[in-house]
């Protein structure tokens, strides 16, 4: 038998439950080899779990190590958070987490076709070993987290001994980490359950944008780089505010530094104003992992009436606590500087006796922000250089003259010169290719 309760590191998973049921389904049939309708009922419910995590996830192949793996990829212990993104480390953790390995090797080699002999043919048992999934299934990993988990399912089956079975999984959380945050890229926050606490949710879809795919914004995409490879290398880098005109690629960017650097141990969490309250709870949560952290806050403003600037100015540099090495805070805006200024606050004949202190004030939060980026919208040949360059990056075959004044009509009346506009005016066209 299994003694999965003789596991030291590897215990109490959250999704645990088909693991638990199984352990006790098995455990019923060698009590009751005589008798398959006592452990029958047990063990086809875990086949029913297994097959909707299957289209919850997109597993196919073996469900049952594709379900063991994504405990194993999943579970957050002192061995596996210490292997992260940095790898191994010597210790007697390597012993603990050997001994672990060693019971979950035997689990991955269960082999659910010989359950047809005990429980008859009609079972589809061996279904559960060669399951065929639909293309495209999968609500919770996109098919890159998918093929990720299935790969390293199949290693893990066929690794000879738990030292091998254990340098795959090292290997894994050496390379793209533990849990959800190993397993995606960008993260929102959700409050969960009845005490409230915040909770950092994985954002499965995200734009596949790239650096390349911008074009144009060569000064700033470098400061932006400049920036981030600082971070991700350990030295000095500073918060950062991409503003200037609509639709000009600052959320773009940011985007696309997430995918640049995500297999370096980036990852983004996405927060909005009414969520800077809950800024200090992220923090605790995320300062002692092995990742870096950006903080992103898309379209930040503030209206002199809103106070939750006061949170952000707190959070990022006036607490009595240092902010952690692993966290930067990125932020887009199309204000210069965020909260919105009146000439009222400049006048002598308003109440405030220290009209200077109310303009500071709203000054203060913009000048926490080391490195400020401007985006501009283009002018019209870098606009007209935006399209050709997007028409030939779709294969757009149409004469240039007749391409270019379809886009000056066309950003005329949807919203002027910028890389949106073009980006806009070159799926329209491909919207009308047969």
């Amino acid at each position: 038998m299994f003694h999965v309760e003789e596991c030291i590191l590897y215990r109490d998973f959250t999704q645990g439950d088909i693991l638990k049921d199984m352990i006790a389904a098995l455990s019923l049939c060698c009590q009751e080899p005589d008798a398959p309708e006592k452990s029958a009922p047990l063990f086809y419910s875990c086949m029913s779990r297994l097959v909707e995590m299957a289209d919850t996830y997109g597993f196919c192949g073996n469900l049952w190590n594709n379900y063991l793996t994504y405990l194993l990829v999943n579970h957050e212990n002192a061995f596996s958070t210490s292997c992260e993104i940095t790898g191994p480390k010597p210790g007697s953790l390597n012993q603990l987490a050997l001994h672990d390995f060693t019971i979950f090797k035997d689990l991955f080699h269960l082999d659910f076709s010989a359950f047809e002999k005990f429980y008859g043919a009609a079972s589809c048992c061996h279904l559960i070993s060669h399951y065929e999934n639909a293309p495209g299934s999968g609500k919770q990993f996109n098919e890159r987290i998918k093929n990720r988990l299935c790969t390293l399912s199949t290693l893990l089956e066929q690794a000879e001994t738990p030292e091998k079975f254990m340098g795959y999984m090292t290997d894994f959380y050496r390379d793209f980490g533990v849990g959800k945050l190993g397993l995606h890229k960008a993260f929102r926050l959700e409050h969960k359950g009845t005490d409230g606490k915040v909770e950092i949710v994985p954002i499965t879809r995200i734009a596949h944008v790239h650096l390349d795919d911008l074009v144009g914004y060569e000064i700033a995409k470098k400061k932006l780089i400049d920036n981030t490879e600082a971070f991700l290398n350990n030295k000095p880098a500073n918060n950062c505010l991409l503003f200037g005109d609509a639709g000009t690629g600052k959320s773009s960017s940011i985007k696309a530094i997430l995918n640049q650097y995500y297999d370096r141990g980036l990852r983004i969490i996405e927060v909005y104003k009414h969520q800077f309250q809950d800024l200090n709870d992220v923090i605790a949560q995320i300062k002692n992992r092995q990742y870096k952290f950006i903080i992103y806050m898309d379209d930040l403003s503030f209206e002199d009436f809103e106070i939750e600037y006061k949170y952000l100015k707190a959070v990022i540099e006036g607490g009595l606590e240092r902010k952690p090495d692993n966290i930067l805070i990125y932020a887009t805006s199309n204000r210069r500087h965020l909260v919105r200024e009146r000439f009222s606050d400049k006048e002598d004949r308003n109440d405030d006796l220290h009209t200077n202190d109310t303009v500071q004030e709203k000054l203060s939060l913009v000048s926490r922000f080391g490195v400020t980026i401007y985006f501009g919208s283009p002018e019209k040949k870098e606009f007209q250089q935006i399209v050709l360059t997007l028409a030939r990056r779709h294969h757009i075959n149409m004469d240039e003259q007749e391409l270019l004044l379809k886009a000056n009509a066309w950003e005329l009346q949807h919203g002027g010169l910028s890389g949106r506009t073009a980006q806009q005016f070159i799926d329209y066209l491909l919207g009308q290719q047969e």
